[in-house]
């Protein structure tokens, strides 16, 4: 029954965190949380579910980034500049993780992802931080119905940023690249289309860096980790195909919606705990 379940959510979180670009740790996690409330789960640590959520995260990087890929979607060299940042950013917050416990760390998972959630409301009055093209990255995308989307960042400024973001994500289990959507669509104005592939693309070499740590820490259930895996590469595959019939917008409300319910969630499991 155990294994049962815990396919389930491999499955329901990869399929959800491919769609939205946000891996599925942003679920697995959460879910984790709450069976461990349960007599059959109350082993699991925190520490435990962050690092068995991050290696899970490697197979549905690399299924979403393969698919993510036929469709072109992914901007590489935006990419690669984020890990520059985000991929020293995950690792040490893969150590601070350690000083948490079990309460604390849902109340401050659950607040951090309800003012995410209330960025993105916001997101239409927001501007691009500035960056000179003569300087800074340039690029442009043009999606399936030929509307062409330009944007653009300082190098300087993204890697500062995603090393913040990696660092945050590195914390919380979800994932280097996978708070790297609502930044990229919020500060540099990415597609969301592209930010969603972007964020899988980095997503795999981050949970990959984060899983070493977190392997080392022994803080890996291998059991449980076997069984989200066929569920995580089967969600991702299921994701990224929902993701290219869905409008942008509709996938900036899912990943709002998402976001909301989640963090209360978890602070009211924090609170009541």
């Amino acid at each position: 029954m155990e294994w049962i379940i815990l396919v389930l959510v491999g499955l329901v979180a990869s399929s959800i965190g491919s769609l939205i670009g946000m891996g599925g740790g942003i679920i697995v996690v959460p879910a984790l949380l709450y069976l461990a409330t349960l007599s059959t789960f109350s082993h699991l640590t925190p520490q435990v579910v962050v690092g068995t959520s991050l290696f899970t995260m490697i197979f549905t990087g690399l299924s979403s980034t393969l698919s993510y890929m036929k469709l072109k979607t992914v901007d590489y060299k935006s990419g690669l500049i984020f890990l520059i940042g985000s991929g020293p950013g995950s690792i040490l917050g893969a150590w601070v993780t350690e000083k948490l416990n079990l309460h604390s760390f849902n109340i401050y998972f659950g607040i951090f992802i309800l003012f995410v959630s209330l960025v993105m409301v916001v997101k239409d009055n927001l501007k691009p931080l500035p960056y000179r093209k003569d300087k800074g990255i340039v690029r442009s995308y043009t999606d399936n119905s030929g509307k062409t989307f330009e944007y653009g960042f300082s190098p300087i400024t993204a890697i500062i940023i995603s090393f913040i973001v990696g660092f945050l994500s590195g914390i919380f289990g979800i994932g280097g690249g996978s708070l790297m959507v609502p930044t990229m669509i919020l500060l540099f104005f990415f597609p969301p289309h592209v930010a969603t592939a972007t964020s899988m693309f980095m997503i795999l070499p981050t949970s990959i860096l984060s899983s070493i740590t977190h392997i080392s820490l022994g803080n890996v259930n291998w059991l449980y980790a076997l069984a989200l895996i066929p569920g995580a590469w089967i969600g991702a595959k299921v994701g990224v195909f929902l993701n290219s019939k869905l409008k942008s917008k509709t996938i900036v409300m899912i990943i709002r919606v998402i976001l909301v319910v989640v963090g209360v969630r978890l602070i009211y499991q924090g609170i009541s705990g």
